[in-house]
């Protein structure tokens, strides 16, 4: 038994449900054929002494397996991967390639994919949210072209699926709430293809379903 327990939130509000970073670790879990169990926050628990022993900043999710506990879930997502010939390659420099794209995902792109959302999610009534959107989707379009670019002519970021394809399609979700990656020619499709693996299906399920159980009464 693996005995792996990964904490996040009972519920969230919809804009973020299918978004929060525990779809990663559920995601590459199922991909790797890991049995888990969940541990659900109420609301407020994340910044309990407790918790923050765990996670030292309150966020989720914390992944723990037989003793070890880790946050941050491009860190979780690598060891989850060590333990999986489906999600890295075989060979020494796929996996360094695949390292790679891990690390872009999380510096490159995500950043300035979150620049965009804050903006329309939370001050896109504001007046200098409205001055600063532009430069914000044109930032980040730039780095989608970029991720764009390394795909043209391949089905995946590196060889077969990876880790790498599942965290950059965590980030693309983030503008699901755009055209800018369903109507793209080459991320739309890109994305489309990830998730429709099984895997996917059932980590998203997986976390909706305590969304809807848990929902606040009308």
């Amino acid at each position: 038994m693996n005995n792996i327990t990964v904490t996040t939130l009972k519920w969230v509000p919809p804009f973020a449900q299918g978004l929060v970073r525990d779809l990663r670790v559920r995601w590459a879990l199922e991909e790797a054929g890991l049995p888990y169990r969940e541990r659900l926050l109420e609301s407020g628990e994340q910044n309990s002494p407790a918790y923050r022993k765990l996670q030292p900043f309150g966020q989720v999710p914390v992944f723990e397996q037989e003793g070890l506990v880790m946050f941050e879930s491009g860190a979780i997502l690598m060891h989850i991967a060590e333990q999986s010939s489906t999600l890295l390659p075989a060979d020494a420099a796929g996996r360094a390639a695949v390292r790679t794209w891990m690390f872009a995902a999380l510096n490159s792109v995500e950043p300035h994919v979150q620049n965009l959302v804050a903006i329309d999610l939370f001050n896109a009534t504001e007046e200098w949210g409205k001055l600063r959107r532009p430069a914000a989707e044109k930032f980040a379009a730039a780095r989608l072209d970029g991720v764009a670019a390394a795909l043209a002519g391949r089905d995946y970021l590196v060889g077969g699926f990876s880790v790498a394809d599942l965290l950059m399609v965590t980030v693309l979700r983030f503008l699901r709430h755009t055209r800018m990656i369903d109507e793209h020619p080459v991320l739309g499709p890109y994305k489309a293809r990830c998730e429709a693996r099984p895997a996917f299906r059932r980590a998203l399920d997986a976390q909706l379903s305590n969304f809807v159980k848990y929902a606040p009464a009308a």
